[in-house]
């Protein structure tokens, strides 16, 4: 059902009907996209304030420039709802039945119009220059631009990129959308730069961009369509690197958006009328509220910890630290690189770095897990959030930390079964100084459960004894499917406690008192868990099932489908094994 029948966009079914329209019509057309999104968001949630803040931009270049000939590589790309509407997949926000027709960032495999399955940051520039130097190379003219927001600019790839789209021959535009915020705060120098900038509408002598070498123009108003298309025309068909500086409002058209930035980045689906979420929260403590009420322990006893993130401390609820107790919190920006080695760094020093990382952010810092912090043996502590399957882009998966980390010498993955094992699990990883240790966050509900008090230094499995078969259920898998798989089995169902260290006598004994050991991870199988279990118990007489997920990128797949695909529901487990 169209849910706006009388609406300009009706008419657009790609950039040349754009073309077409005068500049009230564009104005308004902005209006209808902010609409829309804010209709969208609010019955299933996503990327708000970067959507709200991008529209005029995103109409002016359509209207200016000639895609999908002329090419622009949207940073992040959590911001192209007004790009995707405007190049033939508007149906997708106009009509509610069809929300579920067009992925959250730009995919290839949807249009033409976007060159890329982007949803993580810092990379639009890398990816412009190699696409310029390609075009040169066959002789070709389009115009290539890279469009990055100011939050980008934190990651180390963005300044990779601009080192070297500066000394393109031919064209290439980059624009800095500064709307003087990241996820949370912007942090670091940068700040300060862009601030003299946007002070003197351009003109400061303290130009960290022309003292790299770039053509640098300034929009005053990077939300008034006119100016946009104005700045596009002059840029357009530039034979040399232009960096072109917007200033946007992040969450223009809410005012709630304007006023809480930080919580308006990403929204659940909430009321429009009163901007409240419809989703009910939680009841009683979380995997974050249990990770915030250890770190404030050591905090006010006076011990030197530090809660590093990077750019994410809403995913953790770490604003309370943040507000708090400002010395012992640090938010590098959006740079797991930095934060890593920020946190070995520390550990060197003999202060305790907290490090807080999401899964799926967390391999833009592989080499440094490696280098700096396994490699050096640093007894840094890493929590780890979103380490699991589920419906989410292909860009945002979390079924990777277990093969990042567990396979690094040194490193020790821990994964909890319950709330009381993630207390102890971080309460033992601060006090130890001898490796880094690593605990996988719960992500699925998981029970409070009794409270424990080990020493992980060993890794001595939890059983609870059955017959013929061993259920061994890593971290959320545990009350996920290995309690009912169990149940339905008569198995023995072990807590393996540990991603990457094994108990091999206990391993030794499950193989000796059962036909089958069946491996369940939340993680891809490959180089995961269940392999190291299946290589250990190779010369053994046991039939071992691994379940996992397969090595393939899912994209935006209900969870429900991944887990039956992969054979990972409670009939399938115990089919197999019954069949074994």
């Amino acid at each position: 059902m169209n849910k706006h029948p009388e609406y300009l966009l009706n008419n657009i079914s790609g950039p040349k009907d754009l073309k077409k329209l005068s500049i009230p019509e564009m104005e308004e057309l902005a209006k209808e996209i902010r609409t829309l999104i804010l209709e969208k968001d609010a019955a299933e949630g996503g990327h708000l304030g970067p959507d709200l803040g991008i529209v005029e931009a995103t109409i002016a270049y359509h209207y200016v420039f000639d895609a999908p000939k002329d090419k622009i590589v949207w940073d992040v790309s959590h911001q192209t709802y007004p790009h995707k509407m405007l190049t033939g997949r508007a149906l997708a926000w106009i009509d509610p039945d069809h929300y579920e027709d067009v992925t959250p960032y730009t995919n290839p495999d949807e249009s033409p119009y976007d060159y890329y399955a982007v949803g993580h940051t810092s990379t639009s520039i890398a990816l412009a220059t190699g696409m310029a130097k390609a075009r040169d190379l066959m002789g070709r003219h389009e115009n290539i631009m890279a469009l990055i927001g100011d939050g980008s600019m934190t990651g180390g790839l963005a300044y990779e990129g601009l080192n070297n789209a500066v000394i393109e021959k031919h064209n290439i535009v980059v624009v800095v959308n500064d709307n003087q915020m990241s996820i949370d705060e912007n942090v670091g120098g940068l700040v300060t730069a862009l601030k003299k900038l946007r002070d003197s509408n351009g003109e400061t002598k303290e130009n960290p961009f022309t003292a790299m070498g770039f053509d640098y123009r300034y929009v005053a108003d990077g939300n008034d369509v006119k100016s946009m298309i104005d700045a596009f025309k002059a840029v357009k068909d530039v034979d040399h690197p232009i960096l072109l500086h917007i200033n946007t409002l992040k969450g223009k058209g809410y005012e709630p958006a304007i006023d809480n930035e930080e919580a308006h980045h990403w929204v659940m689906p909430f009321d429009l009328k009163t901007d409240k979420t419809t989703v009910p929260a939680p009841e009683g403590p979380t995997a974050n509220s249990v990770a915030m009420d250890v770190m404030k322990k050591h905090i006010e006893n006076g011990e030197k910890i530090m809660a590093i993130d990077a750019a994410i401390p809403g995913v953790f609820g770490l604003d309370e630290i943040k507000n708090k107790y400002p010395e012992n919190y640090h938010d590098v920006g959006i740079a797991e690189q930095e934060s890593v080695a920020f946190a070995a760094g520390m550990a060197k020093e003999g202060a305790v770095p907290v490090l807080f990382e999401n899964s799926t952010f967390l391999q833009r810092a592989f080499d440094q897990l490696s280098h700096d912090v396994a490699a050096n043996d640093l007894p840094v502590v890493m929590m780890v959030a979103g380490g699991g399957m589920s419906g989410t882009s292909k860009t945002h998966l979390g079924i990777f930390d277990q093969v990042m980390i567990s396979n690094l010498p040194n490193w020790i993955y821990l994964a909890p079964t319950t709330l009381a094992e993630e207390k102890d699990m971080m309460e033992w990883a601060i006090k130890q100084r001898k490796h880094p240790v690593a605990i996988k966050m719960p992500t699925k509900r998981v029970p409070a459960g009794k409270d424990v008090s080990r020493d992980y230094s060993e890794i001595k499995y939890d059983i609870k004894p059955g017959n013929d078969v061993a259920v061994l259920a890593l971290g959320d898998m545990y009350e996920m499917l290995g309690k009912e798989v169990a149940k339905k089995l008569g198995a023995s169902l072990v807590n393996p406690i540990s991603a990457n260290i094994l108990d091999t006598a206990s391993l030794d004994k499950l193989a000796d008192e059962n036909k089958v050991i069946v491996t369940l991870e939340d993680n891809i199988l490959d180089g995961g868990f269940g392999e190291k279990v299946a290589s250990y118990l190779g010369d053994k007489d046991v039939k071992v099932l691994n379940y996992g997920q397969k090595r393939v990128y899912t994209d935006q797949v209900p969870l429900k489908d991944i887990l039956k695909d992969n054979r990972m529901t409670v009939d399938q487990i115990v089919e197999d094994v019954k069949n074994a």
